[in-house]
């Protein structure tokens, strides 16, 4: 990714996080919902020179931090325009954060799974992302277990359960059709911006 297009980044990037802390509707809830997105960009900026993603990878990581900052902001089950989607009497915003759960780790773990010649099968490769990415949905799950039995005051709007049993399953599915999407509809844009880095100019394996 080029200069002006890092500049931009950041730019949307800082806007959305100061727009996202403007009185959101639960400030512990902010905090811990924009977290992983402030830490995703410590470590991108850490990382940008010794070992630079593809500008595919970085503008997607972008989108799933604005989906975090704007969660964050009005908590996943008040967030706008997202009551009875997908035909549901609940707020369904948290089905597209957890979709980009999937989507986006499968692709960061797929770049560096290539370029690090970690696996080098296509098969193996996409074998060990779905069940990273099952893993760390599940652990993500486990966090928000956590978080419940901690803090009273902030469990319900950081679970956003809105009284679905079958939430955390549902969110682990959406996660697994994340990370599955990514995989098969993305793999040969992805591919082509990995030549520049991986082995020479050519991406191996599969």
């Amino acid at each position: 990714m080029g200069r002006s297009a890092g500049l931009v980044w950041i730019a949307v990037f800082a806007a959305v996080l100061l727009w996202s802390g403007i009185a959101p509707k639960d400030r512990l809830t902010w905090g811990l919902e924009v977290a992983p997105a402030v830490i995703g960009a410590v470590v991108l900026a850490a990382t940008y020179r010794r070992f630079p993603l593809t500008p595919l990878l970085y503008w997607l990581i972008l989108v799933h931090c604005i989906i975090l900052m704007v969660g964050g902001h009005y908590t996943y089950a008040e967030v706008p325009y997202f009551d009875g989607f997908l035909q549901s009497a609940r707020n369904n915003y948290d089905k597209l954060g957890h979709f980009a759960q999937g989507f986006v780790p499968a692709l960061i773990a797929r770049e560096v799974i290539v370029r690090l010649e970690v696996i080098r099968g296509e098969g193996w490769r996409f074998f060990f992302i779905i069940a990273f990415c099952l893993g760390l949905s599940a652990f993500y799950e486990l966090i928000e277990w956590w978080v419940a039995l901690l803090s009273d005051e902030a469990a319900d709007a950081f679970l956003g359960t809105q009284g679905y049993i079958w939430d955390t399953q549902s969110d682990m599915g959406y996660a697994l059709f994340g990370a599955l999407s990514a995989l098969l509809f993305m793999r040969r844009w992805h591919d082509r911006q990995l030549q520049q880095y991986v082995f020479g100019g050519g991406v191996k394996g599969g």
